[in-house]
């Protein structure tokens, strides 16, 4: 069984592993289809129409379901590899030991943004942004800039504590978890971290900086750890809702999962820490 863990307690063997991994998927031109992927739906994604990874209720198993088929090719490549998460409320600052030269790197410099240490560096020549939004092809990143925060863990509890999942208009102006979580309203939880680590995560092609998928790690958690509280709150909506995908209805792209089948996450992975 893969056990997901805390990147803080990563051994050095296991940040190598994993970097590693990533690499591979990156030299084989693998990775840049989940990029491809996460853009596609970011930009199809509307309120008003159909909508699937983002601003709708299956947010949640979409990105699980993502998560695993990023880390089912990352074990194809070495099978002792699992999909670290990254807790922004205690890891907070840009000196967290995430971003150290040994793992991600750090933040980019200030006149362009570029990363310029650790294995994703544009000039170790292993990491080129191919799935752009403009002409840059390095990975770029601006942490924490202009005094931007990360959440807090009492930010995290109130949304933990909300007992319903999900609310009409199944949109982003939706009061429930779901959306509390994905960070449209409130205390915006999934989104400000999108912005804090800036670059490409600020993007529809967010998956190119290797973070993004620590980070979903975390939020897929923080979903565990909600179900876990609430164990009498469903998936909502149930069925027969316009523009949504309903708790039996498939997702795309895959068209062989619906919310439902994603509801158990301890059928394919557990996490290093109960709820």
């Amino acid at each position: 069984m893969t056990v997901r863990k805390n990147q803080a307690q990563l051994t050095a063997a296991e940040k190598r592993s994993f970097v590693n991994a990533v690499l591979e998927l990156k030299r084989t031109g693998r990775y840049d289809t989940f990029v491809t992927t996460h853009n596609a739906f970011i930009m199809s994604d509307t309120d008003d129409g159909d909508r699937v990874g983002h601003r709708s209720p299956s947010f949640l198993p979409w990105h699980r379901r993502y998560l695993l088929e990023f880390e089912r090719a990352l074990q194809a490549v070495d099978p002792t590899v699992a999909l670290p998460y990254w807790d922004w409320t205690v890891d907070r600052t840009p000196r967290a030991s995430l971003w150290a030269p040994d793992f991600l790197g750090g933040t980019g410099r200030a006149r362009d943004g570029q990363v310029m240490d650790g294995p994703f560096a544009r000039s170790a020549n292993r990491w080129t942004v191919s799935v752009r939004v403009d002409g840059r092809d390095f990975l770029r990143r601006a942490l924490g800039a202009g005094g931007r925060q990360l959440p807090t863990r009492a930010e995290v509890d109130a949304v933990l504590a909300m007992e319903t999942y999900d609310t009409p208009p199944w949109n982003s102006a939706s009061d429930g978890f779901r959306n509390h979580l994905e960070g449209w309203r409130g205390a915006n939880l999934h989104n400000r971290v999108h912005v804090w680590v800036g670059g490409q995560m600020g993007t529809g092609v967010s998956p190119n900086d290797p973070v993004f998928w620590l980070h979903h790690a975390f939020i897929d958690k923080l979903w565990a750890d909600w179900q876990a509280r609430h164990p009498r709150s469903a998936y909502l909506p149930a069925a027969g809702t316009p523009n949504v995908v309903d708790l039996n209805d498939t997702m795309r792209p895959w068209n062989d999962v619906t919310p439902a089948d994603m509801l158990d996450h301890t059928r394919h992975y557990t996490y290093d820490t109960a709820a």
